[in-house]
């Protein structure tokens, strides 16, 4: 194993549009569009006070947009207008349509402004999703 070359990989970007339900390991870059408070409560069973938080963003790039779940440190982050880089994302569902998050295996990071503009038009969060289950006979 001595001289290997096997670093890090280098990320490969996904665009916005390129999201599907049920897939993880994305790294986009992203502009914040909106974020809007969904939770925010204080824990007192331990022995530190833990706060939850839960904030819901509207997140794009010149593809489309989607809604990011940004959790606790995460929600600091996402400031209206502010570029970042979503590293390890995944799509969760949430009462049929596709939501952006990073657990704790991936990373929020703010970078330089992106010169990008937001497509504005292409939400994937509005779209809603089925599941079917396909009996195979």
């Amino acid at each position: 194993m001595a001289d290997s070359k096997s670093g890090l990989r280098k990320p490969v970007f996904t665009k916005v549009d390129q999201l599907r339900p049920g897939t993880s390991g994305h790294t986009l870059t992203v502009k914040v569009v909106s974020t809007k408070m969904v939770l925010q409560k204080g824990r007192a069973d331990g022995p530190q006070v833990r706060q939850m938080r839960i904030a819901e963003c509207l997140v794009g790039d010149e593809t489309g947009m989607i809604i990011f779940t940004a959790r606790n440190d995460q929600v600091d982050l996402m400031k209206e207008g502010a570029t970042v880089i979503l590293r390890n994302a995944k799509i969760d569902m949430f009462k049929g349509s596709m939501r952006l998050a990073v657990d704790k295996w991936g990373r929020v990071e703010v970078t330089e402004p992106g010169s990008f503009t937001v497509k504005e038009d292409n939400n994937l969060s509005l779209i809603e999703y089925e599941l079917v289950n396909v009996v195979e006979e």
